[in-house]
């Protein structure tokens, strides 16, 4: 067994506090950050922007914070799936962007149901993946390449669909506009909500101890997971109580985090997800282990563009219009800087769901935090630069450390 192994092992039959902090630090130490990166400079963003402007952490603020995050999250979600096979994908932008032109005109110019214009906006963005894929593929070239040339070629798409008007705008009556601006859930739901959240945490890792115990393995104590939900439940609950004061919680944040978590699962607890994390670890491992590579890397490219679609339909109805810059400016760089930053490895096979969440949440709150100082786009770009260097060289050091330490 190596001190990898051993470290793992000591981590499952720690059953105090102290004893899993202890265990934790160990495994932070030999390169194995998880998220600790990005909730530190999550924690620290937060109390300079606050102590820089108090309005910063008020909680009308902070419910438009979560909404505004949502349309390029779920476009995040589909880049931590590409990067976690060692790929990228440039034109989730103008995807984005060519799906919101697409559902803005079959809703108002064709008058189709919202429902269906929206479904066709997928489909485009899912066909967009397969046909990356297929290129990849039997071609062989870069997605990189791929992508770009999909960057120019559906902006150019979206600037033909939209014509000389360049503008569609939806009905602020409609069900799509009213989802993504006007609809909060109820306070004693978001309550549930906290439960049900801590309650599905517990019996998560109430079966998986039990199913170590079953194989003879060590496992979590009940005391350390009844201890872990308490925290979670006392944590969200102050949460929904606080951002409730307004408005509350998001219909449309609701919906980024239930995306987030069939994502997690889908990755963590499936065969694909396996077979995800092990071509990004490595290819020609992971084919010879008789996993169909071309397929996975179908998956991941058409998982990816169609979040890209999704994230373009809700931006496109938060705002109530589809027009020449839906998809545009800093769309693409942001999805893909928010992935990283949430620590997903640009080296590929590391990474989470999750990643997508907390990444959108540090640049949305940097952008949100210097809109209040009242300082120009300039600044913006700046810092989101800087913490995505900075995200990168941990990602390095600690993989540099994993290596160190036999965990690479």
């Amino acid at each position: 067994m190596t001190a990898a192994d051993l470290t793992d092992e000591r981590l499952r039959q720690a059953t105090g506090l102290r004893e899993s902090a202890t265990e934790l630090v160990d495994r932070v130490r030999a390169g194995e950050l998880g998220m600790v990166p990005v909730v530190a400079g999550l924690l620290v963003i937060c109390v300079v922007l606050q102590i820089l402007n108090p309005i910063f952490l008020s909680s009308t603020n902070l419910v438009n914070l979560l909404m505004e995050c949502v349309p390029v999250g779920i476009i995040a979600l589909g880049i931590v799936c590409v990067l976690l096979v060692g790929q990228i994908d440039l034109s989730v932008g103008s995807i984005s962007g060519l799906s919101a032109a697409i559902m803005a005109i079959l809703v108002v110019k064709e008058g189709w149901p919202a429902w269906l214009a929206v479904l066709l906006a997928l489909v485009t963005g899912c066909a967009i993946g397969l046909l990356y894929a297929e290129i990849f593929n039997r071609v062989g070239i870069p997605t990189f390449v791929i992508t770009l040339a999909g960057l120019l070629s559906f902006l150019g798409l979206q600037l033909k669909a939209l014509g000389a008007i360049g503008s569609v705008n939806l009905p602020f009556d409609s069900g799509l506009v009213e989802f993504a601006q006007l609809n909060f859930v109820p306070a004693w739901l978001s309550y549930v909500f906290v439960l049900l959240a801590a309650a599905g945490l517990f019996v998560v890792g109430f079966l998986h101890a039990a199913k170590r115990r079953t194989a003879n393995l060590s496992a979590r104590s009940m005391r350390f997971l009844l201890v872990r939900s308490g925290v979670l439940a006392v944590g969200l609950g102050f949460v929904a109580w606080y951002l409730n004061r307004t408005r509350g919680i998001g219909w449309m944040f609701v919906l980024f985090v239930v995306l987030a978590l069939v994502l997690h699962y889908a990755l963590t607890s499936t065969k694909w997800g396996k077979a995800v994390y092990a071509v990004g670890g490595n290819v020609e491992a992971a084919r010879r282990a008789g996993i169909n590579v071309r397929l996975v890397y179908a998956s991941v490219l058409a998982i990816c563009t169609t979040l890209a679609a999704f994230g373009g339909v809700l931006g496109a109805a938060r705002l109530a219009a589809a027009n020449q810059a839906s998809g545009g400016g800093d769309v693409n760089l942001n999805a893909i800087a928010a992935a990283v930053i949430g620590g997903t490895s640009l080296f590929g096979g590391r990474g989470t769901a999750f990643a997508a969440v907390l990444g959108m949440l540090v640049i949305q709150s940097i952008s949100s935090g210097l809109t209040l100082l009242s300082l120009d786009s300039s600044y913006r770009f700046f810092v989101t630069g800087v913490v995505l260097l900075l995200a990168v060289g941990v990602d390095s050091l600690a993989r540099r450390s994993r290596t160190t330490h036999g965990r690479a």
